[in-house]
């Protein structure tokens, strides 16, 4: 983008003066803030929680509270400690969201050439277009909401029906969708990479047959949400092609960046579409008065914790996800974990780009494997031996050599974390143990918590140990 720096404090001028007269405005003395400095003396990092007073009044429908008005939607999306949480979106903001998935297909069109796919059949596997309401105010999820914004040129082409995407069970709402999609000429299929792959499998299991005989025409993958990496291998083997993909960074607070080219690493941050953007190096993110970074004080290959400041109303908001530079002209990124997913139960502080870079390499390895999803959590206190990182996965071809498998994930993992590596070096760790998972036990975890389907994801790693319990529960009574 031309001139970023600039485009950004453009930004920042208007964001505050279009929220002088708001009461978040009035309470954090807007109309006294001149530079960027003074934002950061009057306004706070916070996180939704820290927020909540304001969005409660946002919620009830009180006007003028974060943003001029009131909010056009609430996306409703899931917290881990908040419960249910409600995020503004406004007609400022809304361009945000819809113009920016625009922009990544006709950028892909520009650079490539292949626009043909618009002329075939298009599916955005998502959450319900069904809207309720709360204090006066549309209220659904972020995928549900731009449901209701798909360009006209797209709607013609785009699947599944109204009827079927209302559908709340995800394993109904699959078989629907795929009694609609299986005899048509999809040719852009998008979604959350672990759910294609099981809408994937069903059509797989239905016909015998690849996806690429299912659909010929298919040839664009647009994804976001995860980490495409782990699933790579296995997604295409059942496409049984190659087919171009555009990687995607949407949240409900902002769509933040999208994959610009098929020839370069990264996605391009989106400086000029409303948003603020500030940037928290990730190891000074729990500190008390930790480094607040405009753009042009990044730097390449540093881990930061993404805070924005949007024209729906979010004000010195952490999204929770981390971020690393591969770019700089232009501003290209790439997603690194969660800042508050991470194992640290010895200060080995292991984030979530680690342990995905050591399955890959691992995968590489030993690339029979296959492998469904994944994740780590430590063993403070092992029945017998030294505690260790526990992986739990579900494959779907598992390795020949369990035991070289584990070899190669835990030397990868201590030449990426010197810290791990000086806890198993020091004998106060012990190497990582490897518990495959039954099939399908992912999937059941999900379904137990409500949450099968849409926009949701099982979190890579956790410094606890609930998420491990809980699968390792589903696990047990598969067996019984």
């Amino acid at each position: 983008m031309y001139r970023p720096a600039e485009a950004q404090q453009r930004w920042f001028q208007h964001l505050v003066g279009q929220a002088r007269n708001t009461q978040f405005g009035a309470d954090h003395r807007f109309r006294d803030i001149q530079t960027v400095a003074d934002f950061r003396q009057a306004v706070p990092v916070r996180d939704y929680e820290d927020l909540k007073p304001y969005i409660e009044k946002v919620v009830a429908g009180e006007p003028d509270i974060l943003w001029p008005g009131k909010p056009l939607y609430l996306a409703k999306t899931s917290g881990t400690t908040s419960g249910t949480k409600y995020i503004p979106i406004t007609r400022d903001s809304i361009p945000n969201h819809i113009n920016s998935a625009r922009d990544a297909l006709l950028n892909y069109i520009y650079e490539t050439g292949n626009g043909a796919f618009l002329d075939k059949k298009l599916i955005f596997l998502s959450g319900s277009p069904e809207l309720d309401q709360k204090g006066g105010i549309n209220t659904g999820r972020l995928s549900g909401i731009v449901n209701h914004h798909v360009p006209a040129y797209l709607r013609t082409n785009q699947l599944p029906t109204y009827e079927t995407n209302v559908i709340d069970d995800w394993e109904t709402k699959l078989d629907r969708i795929i009694d609609e999609t299986i005899h048509q000429p999809m040719s852009l299929i998008s979604g959350i990479p672990p759910w294609v792959q099981m809408y994937f499998d069903r059509i797989q299991e239905r016909t015998g047959k690849k996806i690429k005989d299912v659909f010929p025409h298919f040839s664009l993958f647009v994804y976001g949400g995860v980490n495409f990496e782990p699933y790579r291998a296995k997604l295409f083997e059942t496409i049984g092609k190659r087919v171009d993909s555009i990687e995607t960074y949407p949240a409900s607070e902002g769509f933040i960046a999208y994959q610009d080219t098929q020839t370069e690493e990264g996605l391009l941050l989106l400086l000029d579409s409303g948003i603020f953007f500030e940037f928290i190096p990730a190891e000074e993110f729990f500190e008390e008065n930790p480094r607040r970074l405009t753009i042009g004080e990044v730097e390449l290959g540093k881990n930061y914790a993404v805070i924005i400041n949007n024209n729906a109303g979010l004000w010195g908001y952490s999204i929770g996800d981390t971020v690393k530079f591969v770019s700089r002209e232009p501003y290209r990124l790439v997603v690194t974990g969660r800042i508050k997913h991470f194992i640290s139960a010895f200060g080995e502080h292991v984030i979530g780009e680690e342990v995905e870079k050591a399955l890959q390499y691992a995968m590489a390895h030993h690339p029979e494997t296959e492998v469904v999803e994944f994740t780590v959590a430590p063993m403070v206190a092992p029945a017998e031996g030294l505690p260790h990182h526990e992986w739990l996965i579900e494959f779907a071809a598992p390795p020949h050599d369990p035991a070289a498998f584990v070899r190669d994930l835990d030397s990868r993992l201590t030449e990426l974390n010197v810290y791990y590596d000086d806890l198993i070096s020091g004998n106060i760790l012990q190497q990582l143990k490897l518990t495959a998972l039954p099939r399908d036990t992912f999937r059941n975890y999900m379904k137990s918590l409500g949450k099968l389907g849409g926009q949701n994801k099982v979190p890579r790693l956790s410094n606890d140990r609930k998420i491990a319990e809980g699968l390792l529960a589903i696990a047990k009574q598969s067996h019984e």
